[in-house]
């Protein structure tokens, strides 16, 4: 905005130690439950003190209107990186921007002991420039912290969808993949990908699909099974479908679907017995 910046940028490189105690007193009061559980001290002065080292650096010879600038950038480095660090412990987005709104205070603090009795009016519109400066970095910070959360959602959920949909070698040359939930595209590629590489590593000549743990099967759900059925196939694999319980099997004949030549079996302990037979083997059972 054209405002000289000067004593801000003056008190940011002499007073480092007293804006540090400051701060941290500060932080003990606005935070003091989280401080003592989440971060130790030692953390936290550690934090303080780079951010006020960082924010010195950037500052010097320059005005604060766009924290986007490249001076600016270890500054958003770091303060990402906390973000970040506070995000998986748990602290929310208005906690984590608590961390730079609460340096607010030290800052004008240490301004009014340094500058008593010169331009009121001068040095009050340094003031609002920093707080501005300061606002942007916090909501930079609360931005990040959102993006991380939605990171470690994400990956959650693919992992979850991993775990969902495991392969499972219940003979040699016989896999079992059983499906529980609703099968999306998503979950289909995800079922195919797994169920593929497992019959490369194994060499199983059968794989059977049980879909007990699917609540309901409409014409996509159909759809995605008898995809999942000719890539196995591709493979050189035999796909055996279990699990089709009486509701399910009067939903397809409603749609109208048609299996094709694939076959399906009421029970996964069926479709593992006609596998079984298939590669003319039996157990003691059977």
């Amino acid at each position: 905005m054209g405002i000289s910046t000067d004593r801000i940028q003056q008190v940011l490189q002499s007073s480092q130690v007293q804006l540090l105690a400051d701060w941290v007193k500060t932080l003990r009061t606005v935070g003091a439950r989280r401080v003592g559980g989440a971060i130790s001290d030692a953390e936290l002065q550690g934090q303080c003190q780079e951010f006020i080292t960082l924010l010195a650096t950037a500052a010097a010879g320059a005005s604060f209107d766009d924290i986007s600038e490249d001076r600016w950038q270890p500054v958003r480095e770091f303060l990402a990186s906390v973000s970040r660090s506070r995000g998986r412990q748990g602290f929310s987005p208005s906690e984590t921007a608590t961390f730079v709104m609460s340096f607010k205070e030290p800052l004008f603090a240490t301004l009014r002991r340094a500058f008593e009795g010169q331009d009121g009016g001068g040095l009050l519109a340094e003031v609002w420039e920093v707080c501005r400066m300061l606002d942007r970095l916090a909501l930079y910070t609360t931005e990040v912290h959102q993006d991380a959360r939605e990171e470690v959602i994400r990956r959650q959920g693919e992992e979850m969808l991993e775990l969902s949909t495991p392969v499972i070698q219940l003979w040699d040359g016989i896999l079992a993949m059983p499906l529980i939930g609703t099968l999306d595209s998503a979950r289909t590629q995800v079922v195919m990908e797994s169920l593929l590489q497992q019959i490369v590593a194994t060499r199983s000549p059968i794989a059977i699909l049980d879909i007990t743990g699917v609540p309901t099967v409409d014409t996509l759900t159909a759809q995605h099974l008898l995809k999942t059925v000719a890539a196995t196939r591709l493979m050189g694999a035999e796909c055996i479908i279990s699990g089709i319980r009486p509701q399910i099997a009067q939903t397809i004949v409603h749609l109208g679907v048609s299996l094709g030549d694939i076959v399906t079996k009421a029970s996964l302990a069926d479709a593992f017995r006609l596998a079984l037979k298939k590669l003319g083997q039996t157990t003691a059972a059977s």
